[in-house]
């Protein structure tokens, strides 16, 4: 199971696909590069494969912790990092560099923007008269209210002067060849890193209708930032480099291999994390034999002082539960990014005897899924898959199999 799912996570990973879209790249003018997000730096290494002596300059932005690329040393790129799941002093350091990347760039440049998940929290140029303290307390009730990624990005685009593609203005209708890597489930340029260079959709929740707590709304400005016009779009062509359905293609190519028998489910994962595990969990032990693999991204409602965990780990111990008595089903969920909410491990790989093992140890699974607190208890029962960061973020992987004895 973990060969597969390594096997998705290669398919994805932000070097490839980004040194394969570039190597067909034709640009006769110097080439200035901005990569952002949880990808950025493995994007950023392709990029520099591609183009080689044509990149004139570049700047990336990523998590803390995974600014690890050889070719930062190189002195046309800079690279930083900042804060993720929140934003915190540095994103918005970031984003007044990149306004600065942006406007001190020679005429005849041509750009490449590498964009990647996580790139919501990396960089902020904040609207007048909202603060740092503003951006952290707006996306931590965010992260927590179960709302989905539109409705979100309708909030933190109305306190932004970069999202909602407005960071297409400071481009001035230059030519833009953007690359993305979608964390997101329909694939939506506008919803991947909050839109930083394409309109905002049309469609979807208004702000108005967003319940947001009334100590929240009153820290959104009176009037939101300016939108970018529709020339700024002009030049602007954004990409999809690598997508969830790519990532589960080479988990059922690997298992296949293998000579597994594999069961692709078509639905999209998404809903709560909890009941969503559970559920997949009763389908595996009362299916066929065999892998199981299915894709998407929950959600987790956060109680007010939530414990250690993500999505994933929140959705494999509740499946846990389900699973136990069952020796021969397993199942594993992670993040294809490394990082399960504010978490070092990508998921956890859970079986029958998981929730007997965390109880050893003193611990109860069923408490600790509602002070969402997976986290801890799937490290006392040793279930935790620790990846560091992979180069890629195209939202979730789940995998079960069931033994042919399994009833």
């Amino acid at each position: 199971m973990l060969e597969c799912y390594r096997a998705g996570l290669e398919r994805v990973c932000g070097e490839g696909v980004t040194r394969r879209w570039l190597d067909g790249f034709e640009a006769t003018a110097p080439v200035r590069l901005v990569a952002i997000g949880k990808a950025a730096e493995a994007m950023l290494d392709g990029a520099v494969a591609a183009l080689g002596g044509r990149l004139a300059a570049a700047l990336s932005i990523t998590k803390h912790g995974y600014s690890g690329s050889g070719h930062c040393a190189d002195p046309r790129i800079e690279c930083r990092e900042a804060g993720h799941p929140l934003p915190d002093a540095a994103s918005l350091a970031a984003g007044a560099r990149l306004l600065t990347f942006i406007a001190e760039a020679p005429a005849e440049q041509t750009w490449v923007f590498l964009i990647s998940g996580g790139t919501s929290s990396l960089v902020e140029v904040p609207a007048a008269g909202v603060s740092l303290e503003d951006l952290v307390a707006l996306n931590d009730w965010l992260l927590g209210s179960g709302l989905d990624i539109t409705a979100m990005n309708r909030v933190r685009a109305s306190v932004s002067r970069i999202k909602g593609g407005r960071l297409a203005a400071h481009l001035r209708g230059r030519r833009v060849a953007c690359g993305l890597i979608s964390d997101v489930p329909d694939d939506d340029p506008a919803s991947i890193g909050s839109g930083l260079l394409v309109p905002p959709p049309a469609a979807g929740m208004r702000l108005e209708d967003i319940a947001l707590p009334e100590a929240l709304r009153g820290r959104l400005p009176a009037t939101p930032p300016a939108m970018a016009g529709e020339g700024d779009f002009a030049g602007i062509d954004c990409r999809i480099l690598a997508r969830l359905d790519a990532a589960l293609a080479a988990v059922v190519e690997t298992a296949r291999g293998q000579g597994l028998p594999v069961h692709r489910h078509s639905e999209r994962l998404r809903g709560e994390a909890a009941d969503t595990g559970r559920r997949l969990a009763r389908e595996l032990c009362s299916g066929p034999p065999g892998l199981h693999v299915w894709g998407g991204e929950t959600r987790v409602r956060l109680p007010a002082s939530p414990g250690a965990g993500g999505r994933n780990q929140h959705l494999a111990l509740a499946a846990a539960l389900e699973l136990a008595g069952h020796p021969d089903c397993l199942l594993l969920a992670a993040g294809t990014d490394g990082s399960d909410g504010p978490t070092d491990a990508a998921g956890a790989l859970v079986d029958g005897w998981t929730v007997e093992r965390g109880e050893i140890e003193g611990l109860d699974a069923h408490a600790a899924l509602t002070a969402a607190d997976a986290g801890t208890f799937l490290q006392a029962s040793g279930d935790l898959i620790v990846t560091g960061p992979t180069g890629t973020n195209v939202m979730d992987l789940v995998i079960g199999w069931k033994g042919a004895a399994a009833g």
